[in-house]
This record gives structure tokens, C-alpha cells and sequence, in this order.
């Protein structure tokens, strides 16, 4: 087989080539929160999957060199929240290394479980952590759904390209 003018020159698989390739991916945006030792952690994530409907689980990665790690390893609850178009502020907040991410303007409220649940998202839910998954150089948390609320209105905030976008029509 060799390379076509239309495929491009191929890269050798690296850390760059995933990140390019998956810029080019759009992904619905969502913060993860736990209540950690010393208080609330949480991230941004582009890796919330549904796994399964019976029994609800959901998944998710995390960089076991991110700041909210250690919380995530430890604790036994998450509260998963799908942003809105009108939210890329509050996505950027908790993507930005060494943020205050619950100071103000962040809205939020002590939740089930303990869990932190943000304010004005489209749907959070929380669940129970049943899985970290060694994957690289982060893991794969499963989690089932315990409970949550998927009535926000608006429309989901999306990743592309390295920005945060709004879904056309």
C-alpha cells in the first residue's frame, strides 16, 4: 500500500498527532466535580461517554498529573455536568491550570453525596464511582449514575479545534 496524494503524508503516532487528530473531532463539553480533602475539585472534560443504560454508567478520563486527580482517586462520588453553548467561560475556567474554579462567578451548591453540582448546566448528574481503568498516563473512570436532572434549557456548548463553539444549524 502506499500513500496517495489525497491521504496527506502520514505522521508516526505521537502525543501531537493524537491532540491534531482530535481537534479535528467535536466533542460535547462537560466539568467533572468531586468534593476533595481540602475542598471542591473539578475539570473539564471532552471524554464523557455513555457505557451503558442498564445499569446507567457513564465514563470518563483524567490525567493522573491533573490537580483534581487525586480527589478523583479517592472518592466515591462525581457529579457529571453537560454544559450549554452559554457556558465556554465557565468550560474555560475549569480547564485553566491553577484557577479558582468555585469562586465567584462560578454558581454552584453542595449536592447529594457531597458533591459539588454546578448551577445552570444543561443536565448534571451524580454518580458512583466503580472503576479507574489504567489507560496511558490517565484513567478511565467509570461511573453509575445515582441520580440527576437533565431539564436545563439551552443548547450544548461544543469543543472544535481547540475552542469552545455553539452547535449550528
Amino acid at each position: 500500500m502506499t500513500a496517495t496524494p489525497e491521504l496527506g503524508t502520514p505522521r508516526t503516532a505521537s502525543p501531537d498527532l493524537l491532540r491534531s487528530a482530535f481537534r479535528r473531532h467535536a466533542a460535547g463539553v462537560a466539568v467533572i466535580t468531586a468534593r476533595g480533602a481540602s475542598g471542591p475539585v473539578g475539570f473539564t472534560a471532552t471524554s464523557l461517554t455513555s457505557v451503558s443504560a442498564e445499569p446507567p454508567l457513564v465514563s470518563f478520563g483524567i490525567g493522573t498529573g491533573a490537580s483534581s486527580w487525586p480527589a478523583i482517586a479517592e472518592t466515591d462520588h462525581v457529579g457529571v455536568h453537560i454544559l450549554g453553548e452559554h457556558q465556554s467561560d465557565l468550560a474555560a475556567t475549569f480547564a485553566r491550570s491553577g484557577a479558582d474554579r468555585f469562586a465567584a462567578p462560578t454558581a454552584w451548591r453542595e449536592g447529594p453525596q457531597g458533591v459539588p453540582v454546578l448551577d445552570d448546566v444543561l443536565a448534571w448528574l451524580v454518580c458512583r464511582i466503580v472503576g479507574r481503568v489504567p489507560a496511558g498516563d490517565h484513567r478511565i473512570v467509570l461511573a453509575e449514575v445515582v441520580l440527576g436532572d437533565p431539564t436545563g434549557d439551552g443548547r450544548p456548548l461544543l469543543y472544535h479545534q481547540g475552542r469552545f463553539n455553539g452547535l449550528r444549524d
